[in-house]
């Protein structure tokens, strides 16, 4: 079997990595594509680095661009190579502008398409992720559910008869980094934080960061927490933030450079809670049982909000008070499986 994976922004490269690695093991040919979404050192080689993943075969180096450049972009340069290389399955992974780019490109040269990640729904069609992931649904030919709520998604969409439960891919990774944290003193050392007396937070979405009265709300909330606030800033929100002229530090904000996974990782285990626009970063608060607070009106993640570990505010004030409240009752639920998603995945793939 040849699987070739899709990929091109962060989200993508964690889930990425345990499906290298199970590929890996299990000798199954794997071709990995890097469309150049995210381009930004950061944001990109240092995750195929830190989590062990081999070189991409592709580098498409797309850059930035509107959201038609960039899957414009991606789907002009795949033609070649899915013509070059037809593998036995497209991957794609989550619900960016390479998601769609890749599920497109492979349909129409009727090659098989899996979509890891399927049924999410935020129901918010503002989202261009929601276009993207809905879009690679009914055009996939396998799609690979997180949760039993995604496939209640999918099947409420006519789509029962090719969705699988795989689980999570993304909590095989945190749990194999989990396990391997040995810097997490130094972690806290370079952030300059106690354990336990922070909060970590990202913003980077765009109904957030181009909205200069939602951006300036956000970020003076954050400044009035009752705690210390590292703001792990995105180019995009540094960006907007010089654009809009609404400086990011103030009040108990400090802003520091995006870390890399395992950095992340080791700074939310030791922070007392979170706040974020990312989809990840709710899940992988919630797995590492750390209180998170969502600057969005819905969130894809709704376990996360049912079992009480995370809340969904507007901008202001509510953001201050809901980073400072309480842990809520401890809870063994594990929506997003147990860490054997890859496994499930490949098996999937393999299924006649």
């Amino acid at each position: 079997m040849k699987v070739l994976s899709v990929v091109g922004a962060r989200p993508q490269f964690v889930k990425l990595a345990p499906v290298a690695d199970e590929c890996a093991r299990r000798g199954v040919e794997h071709l990995i594509v890097h469309t150049g979404q995210h381009y930004d050192p950061m944001l990109s080689d240092i995750f195929f680095a830190d989590l062990g993943i081999p070189d991409p075969d592709v580098h498409l180096g797309v850059g930035s661009g509107s959201h038609g450049e960039q899957t414009g972009a991606i789907l002009a340069r795949m033609d070649d190579v899915l013509t070059q290389q037809p593998p036995d399955w497209v991957l794609v992974y989550g619900d960016t502008n390479s998601t769609l780019a890749g599920a497109l490109s492979a349909v129409k040269m009727h090659l098989p398409v899996a979509h890891l990640e399927a049924g999410l729904r935020s129901f918010n069609r503002r989202m261009p992720e929601e276009h993207n992931r809905v879009l690679t649904d009914h055009a996939a030919g396998l799609l690979l559910a997180p949760t039993q709520v995604a496939m209640g998604h999918l099947a409420d969409e006519g789509l029962a008869g090719r969705s699988v439960h795989v689980g999570d891919v993304m909590v095989d990774v945190l749990r194999r980094v989990r396990a391997e944290l040995a810097d997490t003193p130094a972690v806290l050392d370079r952030l300059g934080m106690p354990s336990g007396g922070f909060c970590v937070a990202t913003i980077h979405r765009a109904d957030n960061t181009d909205d200069p009265q939602r951006l300036a709300a956000i970020l003076g909330a954050l400044a009035q927490v009752d705690h210390p606030v590292v703001l792990l800033a995105h180019p995009r929100l540094r960006e907007r933030a010089r654009a809009h002229g609404i400086p990011l530090d103030g009040g108990a904000v400090k802003v520091h450079d995006p870390l890399s996974y395992p950095d992340l990782v080791a700074a939310v285990a030791a922070s007392r809670g979170v706040v974020t626009d990312s989809g990840g970063l709710q899940k992988e608060a919630f797995v590492l049982r750390v209180p998170c607070t969502t600057v969005r009106p819905e969130t894809e993640w709704v376990e996360t909000v049912e079992l009480g570990w995370n809340v969904l505010v507007e901008p202001g004030l509510d953001v201050a008070v809901a980073a400072s409240r309480p842990p809520p009752e401890a809870t063994d639920a594990a929506p997003y499986g147990t860490g054997h998603a890859a496994a499930a995945v490949l098996d999937a793939l393999a299924s006649p």
